[in-house]
């Protein structure tokens, strides 16, 4: 350990001078403050346009169907992202009122990023610009602030939660209360949040192990543990079925059983119980890929910014950089934003190396190495960085576009943007004139029409695909199988044929087509894929009239009996 304890009057460094944390916060807030409001207002502006032209995704349309009933928590996550989207009570239909909590949260993020920054020793003129730029930047950063996701949450607690941790380490010990409400908090967004412990430990250990033997850590972490109580309450009330989940999904482990209420419909022929079992073991060979591809991704998340970056890389070649460092970072700073950077990667790079490990996980990373990143910039490439930055939104910008008008011509890759959202209004308002209920054999079409449907409120099946919180029967009510055999039902599904629904019978097929150009087309029949007057759809949908069997046996015989000689 190379220190022992902070020293509250030690002055921070900058370029080699010294300034005094005590200084006039006027004079501190009037240097930089423009700039970065102007960062924020630029920011803000772009993100509200793309918000209200992007259409809706699928997992959003989930997470805010959620909102319609909140709770302390839910079959995927805990309850922070609902929260966020609460604007849909307040304006349904509206995408823009649906994603306005996650654009606050992108606000207050880059406000807090600021002070996390300057907090750490950079300064106006001394790469404070360029580090809070690259955070923004980043793929993450920019799609945080746009997209209601858990991660919006959480990259808002998180450099919040260093903020308050820095200020404890730097002599303001009582901060680690703070620090620990911001962890709650984070963790009641994304249960990743937990990363953030080994953190304070090794920042503590290296700057400010006498705070160890000081109450304030500990209360720090009891705060932390009473503001995330309401979850873990939550979760012990239902079998710990989001933490089952999470662990199983995150680990490649077996969660067991999974019980819902969704069980008591009518089984579909080949579903056994809902559980995650763990796939195949790797082998050496896939461990290895697994871990290259995870890499590979935490690098791509700098979008264009790795050309700057690889170019400083390359003129550094070996140069001395931690004397700079110190210079430019506050000690304490240097421990925690280090470690803020480290352990998100080590961890899930560990896990990489033994289950899927999808990539925006280890994302929070990129709060801590922001500066590191910057003060290499600064010296060769700051000004080719900034630029790089501006290519980052402008390739975003680019995506919402194809997103809306399949143009320009994309990668294959990205055809993501239009299966993720084309045609889902017109469908729901197909399935809204349909006489018969609609059920979706997944959650996300089941949230897509509900989000432009409303009044369809349409559940998923169990036992066709993954289970959800649909199959808690608590934001949407699930079908009543009595009043199912005495009306029929239609299935809403990806699959070309219908799946086998214990007491029921498919009785119609309908094929349901959404072109790139916005075209919408149905027809009878299991049509074949260019059948909706496109050669590429962006979605090709399946609609299964479903009869009670004995009703269907009826309609049959009927049908036989006044077909034509």
């Amino acid at each position: 350990m190379s220190r022992s304890g902070p020293d509250q009057s030690a002055p921070l460094q900058s370029n080699g001078s010294r300034f005094d944390l005590g200084r006039d916060l006027g004079r501190d807030l009037g240097s930089d403050l423009g700039w970065v409001l102007l960062l924020i207002l630029g920011i803000t502006a772009w993100r509200l346009l793309v918000a209200d032209l992007l259409p809706i995704t699928r997992d959003e349309a989930y997470y805010f169907d959620w909102a319609g009933r909140l709770a302390w928590g839910y079959f995927d996550h805990p309850p922070g992202v609902a929260l966020l989207g609460i604007g849909v009570e307040l304006a349904p239909g509206s995408i823009l009122a649906a994603r306005l909590g996650a654009m606050i949260a992108g606000s207050l993020g880059i406000l807090v990023l600021w002070r996390l920054y300057r907090a750490s020793g950079l300064s106006t003129n001394h790469g404070l610009l360029l580090t809070l730029v690259l955070a923004v930047a980043s793929f993450p950063a920019l799609i945080a602030g746009v997209i209601t996701t858990p991660d919006s949450l959480l990259m808002l607690c998180w450099p919040l939660a260093l903020h308050e941790a820095l200020r404890a380490l730097q002599g303001q010990r009582r901060r680690w209360l703070t620090a620990g409400i911001a962890t709650g908090l984070g963790l009641l967004g994304k249960y990743s949040m937990i990363m953030i412990g080994p953190v304070f430990l090794w920042a503590l250990l290296r700057t400010d192990p006498r705070a160890l033997r000081t109450p304030w850590p500990y209360l720090g972490g009891l705060l932390a543990l009473l503001v995330f109580a309401p979850n873990l309450v939550w979760n012990a009330e239902h079998d710990w079925l989001t933490l089952r989940f999470q662990f199983g999904h995150g680990f490649s482990t077996d969660s067991g059983p999974i019980k819902l209420a969704a069980d008591a419909l009518p089984p579909v022929s080949g579903s056994h119980a809902h559980s995650l079992a763990p796939p195949a073991p790797m082998d050496l060979g896939e461990r290895l890929s697994s871990l290259g591809g995870f890499l590979v991704e935490q690098l791509a998340f700098w979008g264009l910014l790795l050309l700057p970056i690889g170019v400083s890389l390359w003129r550094a070649r070996g140069a001395a950089a931690q004397p700079k460092l110190r210079a430019a970072l506050d000690p304490a700073a240097l421990s925690l934003l280090s470690a803020a950077a480290l352990v998100p990667l080590g961890l899930f790079a560990l896990i990489a190396l033994g289950s899927e490990v999808e990539a925006n996980w280890a994302a929070p990373y990129l709060v801590g190495a922001a500066p590191f990143v910057a003060l290499l910039l600064r010296r060769w490439m700051g000004g080719w960085a900034l630029i790089a930055a501006a290519g980052n939104l402008a390739l975003i910008s680019l995506y919402v576009l194809y997103a809306l008008t399949a143009f320009p011509p994309l990668p294959d890759a990205a055809g993501r943007a239009l299966r993720e959202s084309q045609g889902f209004e017109e469908l729901a308002a197909y399935a809204a004139r349909l006489p018969e209920p609609v059920i979706a054999d997944r959650y996300q079409f089941a949230a897509m029409l509900n989000f432009y449907q409303p009044q369809l409120r349409v559940s998923q099946w169990p036992g066709i695909t993954r289970p959800s919180e649909y199959g808690r029967g608590k934001i949407r009510p699930l079908p009543d199988p009595a009043a199912l055999r005495q009306t029929g039902f239609w299935l809403l599904a990806r699959k070309f044929s219908p799946p086998e629904i214990a007491g029921f019978e498919a009785v119609e097929t309908r094929s349901l087509y959404s072109c790139p150009d916005g075209r919408f087309s149905a027809v009878i029949g299991a049509a074949a894929w260019e059948a909706g007057g496109c050669d590429d759809p962006a979605n090709v949908w399946r609609l299964y009239r479903y009869q009670a069997e004995a009703a269907a046996k009826v309609l049959e015989e009927a049908a036989r009996h006044w077909a034509p000689e």
